[in-house]
């Protein structure tokens, strides 16, 4: 970390938490009598509230996702390539708000909180949430804002699904909705590659059915292969073989059965780093809000029904070699959009890193990403 900040960085920001007394009833049946959520905030609100965009994150993000909380952090937040001065979504025209979902383990009310009914973690007794729940979660913190309409929402992955489902649940709370390397729904893969990892948790010795907090443990073996198969998902085989190709650690074979090729060891680290941050109970949380996403469910597997009271405008990406979320689902969903009459643009992106190249600032997606907001930032009255 350099001694000064980048001049088109949001600088030293700080989280807070806002805590709601409204009851909030869940798809599940159960309803959270209150709840917190963790959020930061960049750039500044104008007079009418009209420049307000919302990010929404993906399976393992947060609220944290530009600018630094330290001047000693060694990173910024996860999506400061493009949130900042002068980058896509310009924080000198726009106030940007993000937050760390329901259900999350960074802050926000989910699995480790305290269960005022209990006086004990949540744990396994943490109600599965669904998208559409963080939509009202998240349409409960722009009413306490002061945000009657967002002029985007923007989303990544599941935080694609999450502005796709913006567009839907609160259609006249929106003028754009940006979704990202995402899809209208799961394929039955992606819902098997879910159920691994979620086994890989549940079958640790130490995931104790969910109430590893009360053994003072983690389910760090099952969290590591469940974060291993995931990354392995969020890359494309061209990536990998770039990044690492066959290249061993040693010289020669050792016939046995530790880390010896540099992918092999690139996992194990990226499973051994996300074991001592993240949460398994909202690993879980957040793969079954993955699996039972599908907007055309309650019209007859009719997406563009699903979509026909939609009012906003759409911008959809996707990538070359996202194979987790293929274009063709992105261009699915952009057929729907037509056929229910919507506004929506559409680009596919010439990339080579698969899932996570949505996280890459290549220089095409940037000039898409950049050309769309201009001209959001130039509907927002001044």
């Amino acid at each position: 970390m350099p001694d000064s900040l980048p001049p088109d960085s949001v600088g030293i920001v700080a989280p807070q938490t806002l805590h709601f007394n409204e009851p909030l009833a869940l798809a599940c049946g159960q309803t959270l009598k209150a709840f917190d959520l963790v959020v930061e905030t960049y750039g500044q609100l104008n007079a009418d509230a009209s420049n307000a965009v919302l990010i929404c994150h993906a399976l393992s993000g947060h609220h944290h996702a530009a600018g630094y909380h330290r001047m000693d952090d060694r990173k910024p937040g996860w999506w400061d390539s493009c949130i900042g001065p002068g980058k896509p979504i310009d924080t000198n025209r726009f106030f940007v708000v993000s937050l760390n979902n329901l259900g999350g383990c960074n802050g926000s009310t989910g699995p480790s909180s305290i269960n005022p009914d209990t006086d004990q973690c949540y744990g396994p007794d943490f109600p599965v949430v669904t998208v559409k729940d963080w939509v009202t979660s998240q349409a409960m913190l722009a009413d306490r804002l002061g945000i009657s309409c967002w002029a985007a929402v923007v989303g990544g992955s599941l935080g694609g699904m999450q502005a796709l489902q913006w567009s839907l649940t609160y259609p006249d709370r929106l003028r754009h909705a940006l979704v990202i390397a995402s899809t209208p729904r799961l394929t039955a893969q992606n819902i098997a590659f879910n159920e691994v990892a979620r086994k890989a948790i549940t079958s640790d010795p130490e995931f104790h059915g969910g109430r590893y907090y009360d053994f003072d443990v983690i389910p760090r073996q099952g969290l590591m292969l469940a974060r291993m198969v995931g990354h392995i998902t969020y890359l494309s085989d061209a990536s990998m073989g770039e990044k690492f190709g066959r290249e061993m650690r040693e010289q020669a074979y050792q016939f046995g059965y530790d880390a010896e090729f540099q992918v092999e060891s690139y996992l194990r680290y990226q499973g051994e780093r996300f074991s001592e941050t993240f949460d398994a109970n909202t690993y879980l949380l957040m793969t079954k809000a993955l699996d039972y996403f599908d907007p055309a469910y309650e019209f007859n597997g009719n997406l563009a029904r699903a979509l026909s009271e939609a009012r906003c405008e759409f911008l959809v990406l996707s990538f070359s070699t996202d194979w987790r979320f293929t274009p063709a689902r992105s261009e699915e969903l952009v057929n729907a959009m037509m056929a229910a009459r919507c506004r929506v643009s559409y680009a596919e992106i010439d990339a080579p890193w698969g899932h996570d190249a949505f996280l890459i600032p290549t220089p095409r997606y940037t000039d898409i990403f950049t050309a769309y907001l201009d001209r959001v930032a130039r509907e927002v009255r001044a």
